[in-house]
């Protein structure tokens, strides 16, 4: 009992030091780029897309992404990754190979041709073990290549490495 009314005080205190936090930082005229990226990213939570055409596999990663804090979009194939892109940015992608219509490397290509989407990091995670498609994915800017089926603490790491170095340029 004692455990839990520390916890909610704790929450609570860390609420308020948030809440002048952010008062001041919106009070300043100028604030530095550092401070700006603190108050975004307490303010919105990070936005994955998955694209993969496999809905159990689309599934495991959302309920795993989720619980980590992140915003989850899926897609199946290119059409719908098009469609949530137009709606909402993103700061990573994971993206199977094997898709409909539109293959994996070939929507990798087309993202990093695109000026507002060069610098998102892309992800492969696919049941292609073979070397050549891993180097392909390099070759296209793909930043990791995980391979199916994953280890769940490998993807998460990855995601959130790949996060922190994005968010740190």
């Amino acid at each position: 009992m004692a455990n839990d009314l520390k916890a909610v005080q704790t929450k609570k205190l860390a609420q308020e030091i948030e809440r002048i936090k952010k008062k001041k930082i919106l009070t300043k005229k100028v604030v530095s780029l550092a401070d700006y990226r603190s108050l975004h990213a307490e303010t919105s939570p990070r936005h994955i897309l998955v694209v993969d055409d496999d809905e159990s596999t689309r599934n495991v990663l959302k309920r795993l992404f989720e619980k980590e804090g992140f915003d989850v979009l899926l897609a199946p194939e290119a059409s719908e990754l098009v469609k949530i892109l137009e709606k909402q940015e993103v700061e990573l992608i994971l993206l199977d190979i094997n898709l409909p219509w539109v293959n994996g490397f070939e929507l990798c290509k087309l993202l990093k041709q695109q000026t507002d989407l060069k610098d998102v990091p892309i992800v492969f995670i696919s049941g292609r073990k073979s070397e050549v498609d891993k180097k392909h994915a390099f070759q296209l800017g793909a930043h990791d290549y995980i391979t199916k089926p994953f280890n769940i603490q490998e993807v998460t790491d990855t995601v959130k490495t790949l996060l922190h170095i994005h968010s740190a340029k």
